[in-house]
């Protein structure tokens, strides 16, 4: 899919129709700007329900902590 977009005199972009509906967003959605070389990519911000589970089968021992880095 290729989709293409102008930057408004107010540096606004509207996301192309065909992009949104693809991804699934919504108006209201939180997005995350994430600089990648010349260009930048753009991720929604996950909801916390969807955050359960991410961690699965990691080690609850042995991971470094602020207070050990000194």
């Amino acid at each position: 899919m290729t989709a293409t977009a102008t930057l408004s005199s107010k540096f606004q972009i509207s996301l192309p129709k065909a992009v949104r509906e693809e991804q699934h967003w919504e108006a209201g959605q939180e997005f995350v700007f994430i600089p990648k070389g010349k260009g930048v990519l753009l991720m929604p911000v996950p909801e916390l329900d969807q955050l359960a589970g991410i961690a699965k089968g990691a080690r609850k021992d042995g991971y470094r902590d602020r207070r050990d880095r000194y």
